[in-house]
């Protein structure tokens, strides 16, 4: 049975067994991913529809058609290149004509991208004695400070401390904004005034955490990227400081990354990964384009696991990422 075939009998099972058992926490999370992915569902797979319609044979002219509607879907063209050969090579060997039967290999192919090689954790590491410290790097713009509030919301109802750190103390009304944040989220702030050291800032947050017990600490910087040398000695003072306070810490370098910039996003998070070590990244606005390959394009390209999705404005629209749904909300329409 292919990956597609598993994930559709997955998907329909679990939702009969939701519905018995009531669970309602992941049938909404099913259907944030669905709503989510509207865009990128409407325009991905519509194209992939009209185009089996279009073509009675597979063809050459189907295959150029099939590798524009990829590209454009923002899944890379290196990714793309190397998805048509395998492509070709299972039609050849499986003696495929139809190209309504070559949608479901497409969606396995596709995946298998993703999946078939090293498997990338979407779980945050967690410090097991003291705090975990989160650092969350990006350009402005981006939705970082967002970001933030929204999963020190989603960290306070499991029931965790949360303190947040304002060492953006560059970018005017930054740490304002982080500090308003956490008075709607209802979680703990610390911060100096603009301008102000963000390693200062940092050691005093931390320490701050430290002596009250906090279970999670997640800090704001600077997103500085066209000044790539003072960036890179500004996080380097500030994971020296987390370091000398907390064994191990930061436990995740978390990069903010607005899907809707498409191909821009991939080179940030290359730019970033140059000058600090990132664990994972949030994909903002995924719900606004309809270039929802951009994760794949992520794994292929710079090999840092998405962490977190952003699907819509709520708190709750922000989820794990989980390949899975995301296959589902993605191809949802041809399963």
């Amino acid at each position: 049975m292919g990956f597609f075939h598993k994930i559709k009998t997955m998907f329909h099972e679990e939702k009969k067994d939701l519905s018995i058992e009531k669970t309602e926490e992941k049938q909404e999370e099913i259907a944030i991913y669905e709503k989510g992915l509207t865009k990128s569902r409407d325009g991905f797979v519509s194209k992939l529809t009209n185009l089996t319609k279009k073509y009675s044979q597979v063809n050459e002219n189907y295959f150029e058609e099939l590798e524009e509607i990829l590209i454009m879907a923002d899944i890379g063209v290196h990714t793309v290149m190397e998805f048509m050969d395998r492509l070709r090579d299972r039609v050849r060997k499986e003696k495929i004509e139809r190209p309504d039967d070559l949608k479901e290999v497409i969606v396995d192919e596709l995946f298998i991208i993703y999946v078939d090689e090293e498997v990338l954790s979407s779980k945050i590491q967690y410090n097991e004695e003291g705090p975990t410290i989160i650092l969350f790097v990006g350009v402005n713009g981006v939705g970082k400070t967002t970001t933030i509030a929204k999963l020190a919301s989603k960290l306070k109802e499991e029931g965790k401390k949360v303190l947040l750190v304002g060492a953006d103390t560059f970018r005017a009304g930054a740490v304002l904004q982080l500090e308003e944040w956490s008075k709607k989220v209802g979680v703990s702030f610390y911060g100096k005034e603009q301008g102000a050291d963000p390693a200062s800032v940092v050691y005093d947050g931390v320490s701050k955490a430290i002596s009250e017990k906090f279970d999670v600490v997640l800090i704001d910087t600077a997103g500085r990227l066209q000044n790539k040398v003072n960036l890179m000695k500004e996080l380097e003072k500030i994971n020296r400081v987390i370091s000398s306070l907390v064994e191990n810490a930061p436990q995740e370098t978390l990069l903010v990354i607005d899907a809707t910039t498409g191909q821009n996003g991939i080179q940030q998070a290359k730019s970033f990964q140059e000058i600090t070590p990132v664990t994972g990244i949030v994909l903002t606005k995924l719900d606004g384009t309809a270039k929802g390959g951009i994760v794949l394009a992520i794994k292929e390209e710079v090999g840092i696991p998405v962490k977190y999705i952003g699907l819509g404005e709520r708190k709750e629209d922000l989820q794990v990422f989980d390949i899975e749904k995301y296959i589902y909300g993605l191809f949802k329409d041809m399963m």
